[in-house]
This record gives C-alpha cells, structure tokens and sequence, in this order.
C-alpha cells in the first residue's frame, strides 16, 4: 500500500486519527492516552521511498528525541507511506532497525515498535481481526523511552493481560466494526 499521492499533513492526520479512534479509543494500549493528551508524542513523516534513507531518518528521530526531556516528548512516530508495503519487507527492515539503533548506541534507552497496514501475527489469517492490534494507516515505526515504558508497565497493575484483552476487543468489535473506525488511509479527510 504505497500512497504516492498522500502530503505529510495527511499522513499524520491519517495516524492521529487511527491513534485517537483505534489506539485510544478501544484502550489498545492504556499508556497512550496521557502522551497524547499531554502532546508529548512527536510525529515525522518520510515521503521517499529509500530504505536506508529511512533508517537514518530513524537515527536523526532517535538523537531528538534523547535531546529533549520525557516531559516534552515522550515518543515519536515515524510514519513512512511510500515505502514497505509488503509486511514482510517492513518486518525484516524493522529488524535492521533494531540493529542499527543498538550499533549507534540507543540500546536499553529506546524500544522500536512497530505497525503496518498488512500487520501479520505468525499462525493467524491475513483476514483475522485479531492482527489489527499492530495496523496502522501506513507503515509506522514507533521509538519508546525504556524509562517511560517501564514507569508506565509499573503503574498498570496487569500489564501482561493488555494483549489478552486486546484480542478480546477486537473479536467483540470484527471487521467491520474495525472499518467504521475510519482508521485507515485518508481516514481523516473523510
């Protein structure tokens, strides 16, 4: 799903929205209510469609972000609509990422996650709703504080049932409660 028509500001706005209705909205992931109320989450958009030039992109967002308090910015979210639209490509590129972010010395204060409009748990359908957890508008790598996210995990007093009640949600939800979110490319233009 490449979108060589889309502008920057659409691409964020695509990814707010899917934040604020999916990410928020459904309670996927508890912490990212109070980043984004706080506007503590930085957005970057990379319209090219070079991987390497994505990488160092990444690498410029990750020294921002150790440039600037938590309190400021929190997280960042990369999102990168021209490139990587097979799943599988963009895993193994986040997997290099990964790597790249250890060999420039971000190891143990930054955590990539990512997500991807094709979003495939291994063992699951392409079709099961359950693989929405990790869908985003476009592809999308996310850089974490370690420190947030401990401080966070912490606070939530069952963190390792989110994902059990993720999938519980989204089974609740199905398919095309998941399309009425509006969540995907050009949602926000809707």
């Amino acid at each position: 799903m490449n979108c060589p028509g889309i502008s920057s500001s659409q691409a964020e706005a695509d990814t707010r929205r899917w934040l604020e209705r999916a990410v928020i909205g459904l309670n996927l992931c508890p912490f990212a209510k109070a980043v984004h109320i706080r506007g503590q989450i930085h957005y970057a958009v990379y319209l090219q469609g070079e991987e390497a030039e994505l990488i160092d992109l990444l690498i410029a967002e990750a020294n921002a972000l150790a440039a600037c308090e938590a309190s400021e910015r929190d997280t960042t979210l990369l999102i990168a609509p021209n490139i990587l639209a097979d799943f599988l490509d963009f895993n193994d590129f986040t997997a290099r990422a990964e790597r790249r972010l250890a060999r420039e010395g971000f190891e143990g204060q930054f955590q990539l996650a990512s997500f991807h409009p094709h979003f495939q748990f291994a063992g699951t359908d392409a079709d099961d709703i359950t693989n929405a957890t990790n869908r985003a508008p476009y592809p999308t790598l996310h850089l974490l504080r370690e420190d947030s996210v401990s401080r966070a995990v912490d606070a939530f007093p069952d963190a390792e049932a989110i994902f059990g009640r993720n999938i519980d949600t989204l089974e609740a939800l199905g398919a095309e409660g998941w399309t009425a979110l509006g969540v995907g490319p050009g949602g926000a233009a809707r």
